[in-house]
């Protein structure tokens, strides 16, 4: 039976409560209750400020503009590709959304043809390792109204650079850019612009121009896309080479539209630019001239392959289908590194940005269009032919291959030291073949994966394995893909882990030293413990010859085997972290010893107080005794 609530005694414990917080605040303001009043004060400054303030400016609260909401709408389909460091968000204006955005330039590639996404960005074609020779002739189309608002993503999976602009009017334009895989003569812009308003609407429209391009010559030509003929620009001129008397003959064509565009009211307008660009070996100026007809030819026949291709809505999706699908094949061979907060480190999103800007830099060999069968099939016999590679110690500890990408000029110079790097370091045959062989060369040098005389070994020090790592779908010969995880585990000690996500033949694998017996791998993921050996000497080694690896055991000469201690619990935090007190924020330990310094402080007072009481208590008696 359940027990009646007594009232008269809540109300009654109410007011006790309402009258000992009115004794506190009535009479003058004592230390004690100054003490308390801070304590409150820095409680909830530290705790719940943080909660207020970001739920004060929160786009999701009524201070959201409209613009950031048709920016999230964008943004939202590639909130998984963000989460996972796939893809790259960078914010022009949407103050709200900042958090989200990193200092990276915005790129697009082929090997052949590339250019940073800025508002007046030119071309750039291949001068030495890297894109790195302009081509002062700026092509991009951008809707330039003076209340858009932008936001830019690059999409590293599928090589496609997105533009969103929205405006306080309603009006939402989207652009996607990308320099064609299979086609690398091609950049193509597809420019989508919505009017949701019961008016039409003229935009005003940046044109493409030439800027610093004396030798250019501009001509217009007409050429049949379906039933109709379209105005196309073609510019063809020299470039001079640095530091040389040789030029290069350089023609670009593209379509040609006026700087103002309308959208009827309710509709939308679907708009796709494309320009092809084609160049000469660097030549003699005298032979610029026989050059030059050649070039312009072979950029207006190539254009007139492309509208053939771009005849209706699906042909469009096709072409932007087969350059996604090609960016997704690079990808296969993939690096996973766990983030870390401490100061300095390279995670995942800096990582994908590099690889991405380095495959970008190189053609596609076996996927382009015009490459002969016997060609693709010499591309890939040289990507099994992984020997030598990769030769150094991990790139992750190379800083200076970790520059900011946060312009054309830092990204050209890291994709060129990266490229020599590689190249020096044994993995010459890899770059040969392409974007491919440059994606696989760097997987190996991030875990110092070296391809040597029938085996395959990884070579680091143990020290450094205190981040979870994964080296996904390392090409092994033509038909093996080998997938080496490094895990830490609870006693903060890594082990290793490793499977075939396929393989044509029986493959082994043993730990440092190879003292143990070879283990046979399969799809299913087969453990090894880190081991530190005296010398120091590889922790893994994979080959399909399992003689070879008996030998090793007999040929590496270690006297030494020990399982690799564990790392120490403050480096552990300090990368899960950021700091080595311990999962808890610092404004924690800092709160608790404020409190300990107060306590001891009180204590201390409370004993002054008794000590100077006592003793006046003797003085008084010892006076009334006297008396």
């Amino acid at each position: 039976m359940e027990r009646p609530v007594n009232y008269s005694d809540l109300s009654r414990r109410t007011g006790d409560i309402f009258r000992r917080l009115n004794r506190l605040t009535d009479g003058p303001m004592t230390r004690k209750k100054l003490v308390i009043l801070v304590l409150v004060l820095v409680f909830f400054i530290l705790y719940l400020g943080p909660t207020i303030l970001n739920s004060l400016f929160s786009g999701e609260g009524s201070l959201a503009s409209s613009q950031t909401v048709c920016h999230r709408n964008f943004i939202n389909p590639f909130q998984d590709a963000l989460s996972q460091y796939d893809a790259y968000l960078r914010l022009e204006s949407a103050a709200t959304l900042s958090s989200l955005s990193h200092n990276y330039v915005p790129y697009v590639g082929n090997g052949l043809i590339g250019m940073a996404l800025e508002h007046d960005s030119y071309l750039n074609i291949k001068h030495g390792r890297t894109l790195s020779l302009p081509v002062y002739y700026h092509p991009l189309y951008i809707i330039d109204d003076y209340d858009m608002k932008e936001s830019t993503l690059v999409d590293y999976k599928k090589g496609i650079v997105h533009r969103f602009q929205c405006s306080n009017s309603g009006i939402k334009v989207s652009y996607q850019y990308y320099a064609h895989r299979t086609i690398p003569s091609l950049f193509v812009q597809e420019i989508l612009v919505s009017n949701p308003l019961n008016v039409a609407k003229t935009l005003h429209m940046t044109v493409p121009r030439l800027s610093d391009w004396p030798t250019s010559v501009k001509q217009t030509i007409k050429l049949h896309q379906g039933v109709d003929s379209k105005e196309y620009e073609v510019v063809t001129g020299m470039i001079s080479l640095p530091d040389s008397d040789n030029v290069i003959a350089v023609s670009v064509v593209s379509r040609k539209l006026s700087n103002k565009v309308q959208v009827e009211a309710r509709d939308g307008l679907d708009l796709m630019i494309l320009t092809t660009v084609q160049y000469s070996r660097p030549i003699k100026k005298a032979d610029y001239a026989k050059q030059k007809d050649l070039v312009e030819k072979k950029a207006i026949a190539e254009m007139e392959k492309v509208i053939a291709l771009t005849n209706d809505q699906a042909a469009v999706r096709t072409l932007r289908d087969n350059h996604a699908r090609v960016w997704e094949g690079l990808w296969d061979t993939g690096f996973y590194i766990s983030d870390s907060k401490a100061e300095g480190v390279i995670n995942g999103d800096r990582i994908n940005a590099t690889i991405y800007a380095i495959m970008s830099q190189v053609r596609s060999f076996e996927h382009e269009t015009h490459i002969k069968p016997a060609t693709k099939s010499e591309l890939l016999r040289t990507l099994t032919y992984s020997e030598g590679c990769y030769g150094g110690y991990s790139t992750l500890d190379a800083f200076n291959l970790w520059k900011p990408l946060n312009s054309l000029q830092n990204l050209n110079n890291v994709a060129s030291i990266w490229m020599l790097t590689l190249e020096k370091q044994g993995c010459h045959n890899l770059l040969r073949a392409g974007a491919s062989g440059v994606n696989q060369a760097m997987i190996l040098s991030f875990g110092s994966l070296r391809f040597s005389n029938q085996h395959l070994e990884y070579n680091i020090h143990p020290s450094k394995l205190h981040r979870d790592f994964l080296f996904r779908r390392v090409n092994y010969g033509n038909m093996t893909h080998v997938n080496i995880s490094v895990i830490l585990q609870e006693d903060n000690k890594a082990a290793i882990f490793v499977a075939l996500d396929r393989s044509d033949k029986t493959y082994y694998a043993c730990d440092a030293g190879c003292l143990d017996s070879a283990v046979q791998l399969g799809p299913y993921r087969k453990y090894f413990p880190v081991k530190l050996t005296e010398p120091l000497t590889s922790i893994l080694y994979i080959t399909a010859d399992k003689q070879h690896m008996e030998d090793l055991k007999h040929a590496i000469h270690v006297h030494e085997v020990v399982e690799a201690p564990p790392h120490e619990s403050h480096v552990i935090a300090l990368h899960k972290h950021g700091h080595s007190l311990g999962g808890l924020n610092p404004l924690f330990w800092v709160s608790i010893i404020l409190l300990i310094v107060m306590f001891h402080l009180f204590l201390c007072r409370i004993i002054m107080n008794e000590f100077c009481d006592s003793s006046t208590n003797v003085s008084y008696k010892r006076l009334y005794n006297k008396a």
